[in-house]
């Protein structure tokens, strides 16, 4: 069998989104021919909160590889991304793996994006393939922090990427992302890879197996209380920048309702998780402020810290409806749509036409739509009028549910086509060497 060793400069119990990604690839990685590595951070580096609830979903058998980082507080305010202070201590790990003959290939997740320079420093010196899986996209206009020198930190990490992206890939086998979309930029910037590397592009996908554990040890809902007759909306996740014109669309929407039908706006709750502007932030709001300024801040409740993902999916479970806020990018493909129909409960959403859960939850009876296209959001009534047809007639039933529509969501079909994709570039990288 195969060796492939991944770089995740987080991983269990790391609470943050990115985690499930390689999270959901070592528990079916062998399945296909491959037995998987991680190569991590140790959690006592991480600065977000740790859940270590989550340990009960990784493997048993899996070897994970944990190393030291530089602590945050000694390089704060210039540094703080894990990959570059852990930078030293994955290397010499992926040397010691590759020194061992337990390396057949390298595959690095980012970001953190300073951890795909990994990559070529150790096919350099050993000869091993690597791919790159883009979560995100590298060269992009980061978003500027609100930190002390956050205009200079924003500027320099763009002029970063637009250096670094290019020595990175410039011997990759592999690449992959969240979509096709995620790597088209690369491609475009470095056109070589189009003939040198292999792509494949697959979503988060997600695991039965994290809800079989939910069942076997129940979390209590904290959000709501589940006896009241109020129609729960959930919200799990990171507010993108490019999701704020959507989401004031929706909240205008709101307002109509509430000027509109006042006992329809009595009856339904916005609930937001993990949106603040820090992982840990109890206080650092974005989405209750803009509630406030649309004026419909008693049906809107944010809590902006993450919460452990066990307690995401479980509060999913009770809740009535899943919202998706979508972004402006047609190619945004929210991974908490599987999280919900695996949770049984229906989805509405604000999503671009052409991101591709539009069209999966309306082909299989999941939940609503509004859609928009570019330039050109749905109307303040649309969404209004969604709104009240979704919590008074919307009847929802998993049984009409289209699941097989879903089976490519799943971990094991997305970590399927890693698996391909692995064999199709470590067969070229070894015809090529």
């Amino acid at each position: 069998m195969k060796k492939v060793v991944i770089v995740a400069a987080h991983f269990v119990p790391s609470n943050l989104t990115a985690v499930h990604r390689s999270r959901l690839w070592v528990s079916h990685l062998q399945e296909f021919g491959w037995e998987p590595t991680i190569v991590t951070t140790h959690w006592d580096y991480y600065e977000e909160s740790v859940v270590p609830d989550l340990h009960d979903l990784v493997p048993d058998e899996l070897e994970v590889v944990r190393t030291s980082a530089i602590p945050a507080k000694w390089v704060r305010p210039l540094v703080g991304d894990i990959g570059l202070r852990a930078f030293h201590g994955h290397y010499r790990a992926l040397c010691r793996l590759a020194e061992q003959g337990e390396m057949d290939f390298l595959h690095i997740t980012i970001p953190s994006f300073y951890s795909a320079l990994l990559g070529r420093l150790i096919h350099s010196r050993y000869g091993i393939p690597y791919g790159i899986d883009y979560i995100d996209p590298w060269v992009h206009e980061f978003p500027v922090p609100e930190v002390p020198l956050g205009p200079f930190k924003s500027w320099m990490s763009e002029k970063v990427a637009q250096a670094a992206e290019p020595w990175a890939v410039r011997d990759a086998a592999l690449i992959t992302g969240v979509d096709d979309s995620y790597f088209e930029g690369v491609l475009e910037r470095n056109p070589h890879l189009r003939e040198q590397a292999i792509t494949a592009a697959m979503p988060y996908g997600g695991a039965s197996r994290d809800h079989k554990v939910l069942r076997q040890n129940p979390r209590d809902l904290f959000l709501w209380d589940s006896s009241d007759k109020t129609f729960n909306f959930l919200y799990a996740g990171a507010m993108l920048p490019k999701a704020y014109p959507v989401l004031e669309r929706l909240f205008e929407g709101v307002r109509r309702i509430k000027t509109s039908n006042e006992a329809l706006y009595e009856r339904f709750a916005l609930h937001f998780v993990g949106t603040g502007s820090a992982p840990d932030d109890p206080d650092g709001h974005n989405v209750q402020p803009i509630a406030e300024e649309y004026g419909i801040e008693e049906a809107v409740h944010e809590h902006p810290a993450r919460i452990p993902y066990l307690d995401v999916l479980s509060h999913l479970q009770d809740a009535d409806g899943a919202l998706i806020v979508g972004s402006t990018e047609r190619h945004y493909t929210p991974s908490k749509t599987y999280q919900a129909v695996q949770s049984q409960c229906p989805i509405w959403a604000l999503l671009h036409a052409e991101s591709s859960a539009t069209d999966i939850i309306r082909r299989s009876n999941a939940g609503r739509v509004v859609s928009f296209e570019d330039g050109a959001l749905p109307s303040v009534e649309e969404v209004a009028s969604s709104l009240y047809q979704f919590v008074e007639e919307y009847q929802y039933d998993p049984e009409n549910v289209r699941w097989e529509l879903y089976d490519q969501y799943s971990a094991r079909e997305t970590t399927r086509v890693l698996a391909d994709a692995l064999d199709e570039a470590y067969v070229q990288s070894q015809t090529r060497s």
